[in-house]
């Protein structure tokens, strides 16, 4: 069974329209996910000691990962972002990334991520200034840019990385291939990219594999590419063939668009 650790972000996803709050940030929704998809799975991150840090524990510990290594930090707030739904697209509000902000890594947490196959961080976790630590922890790193196009970004960040994952939606069609090469150059041994309704690419230096997205009754996007990368990252870890591992990825991006937050736990509030 392979071993995922997240490492970083969270934050308490919080649907105003709702009135209902659920666990997530990517860091933290890649590990859950991983473990619902047959990986044994951790997560190490700060959380703030208030009513969203027992929120998010609460939910991890039921998923059975280790939260061993967690932080719970009591002079500084867990992180939250609000949310609304429009036509089942996400629309983000006010966030504050709350104790996340502090977020570092200790000789001891290090060790501990040394344990797993593949540790899974973003954009989002501020490891930048310890990623050439966390990169010699790590058996294999992978990171999610999100949207950061900023090449000076890549240039800091990619050689460390072993799969990329980014958004390519605001990106042209026709730029995507240069994109992906362009990524690939600095280092990781794949390069993932997604485009909301149109699927993504995957690029391993050899071949471009395409995914389209599968039809499904969308409740909430919010979380679809966490699913996506997640299922990738366990099937890849298996040795699961990339076509095959991207069409396992998109059903289970599909299956996650049917339900409200990232991975459930929605409390109201």
């Amino acid at each position: 069974m392979p071993r995922l650790i997240g490492v970083g972000d969270n934050t308490v996803d919080t649907y105003t329209h709702l009135r209902m709050r659920f666990p997530g940030g990517n860091a933290l929704n890649v590990a859950v996910l991983a473990q619902r998809y047959g990986a044994q799975a951790a997560y190490l991150g700060w959380l703030g000691k208030d009513e969203r840090g027992e929120l998010i524990l609460n939910a991890l510990r039921q998923e059975g990962l280790d939260v061993s290594h967690c932080r719970v930090v009591e002079d500084a707030p867990t992180a939250y972002s609000e949310v609304m739904l429009v036509d089942g697209d996400r629309v983000f509000g006010k966030s504050d990334h709350g104790v996340c902000n502090l977020f570092h890594l200790t000789d001891e947490d290090l060790a501990y991520i040394a344990n797993f196959d593949l540790a899974h961080t973003s954009v989002y976790s501020h490891v930048e200034p310890q990623i050439t630590e966390l990169k010699r922890a790590s058996r294999l790193l992978s990171f999610d840019f999100s949207q950061n196009l900023d090449e000076a970004y890549w240039r800091q960040t990619l050689p460390y990385v072993d799969i990329a994952f980014i958004s390519l939606a605001e990106v042209p069609l026709e730029e995507l291939e240069n994109r992906l090469r362009q990524m690939y150059a600095f280092g990781p041994q794949l390069i993932v990219a997604t485009r909301g309704a149109q699927g993504a690419w995957l690029f391993d230096g050899r071949q471009i594999y395409h995914q389209g997205v599968l039809p499904v009754q969308v409740a909430d996007t919010l979380g679809t590419g966490d699913a996506f990368a997640a299922r990738l990252l366990v099937e890849y870890l298996k040795g699961t063939p990339l076509s095959a591992a991207m069409r396992r990825a998109a059903e289970s991006a599909a299956q996650n668009c049917t339900q409200y937050g990232a991975f459930g736990y929605g409390q109201a509030y």
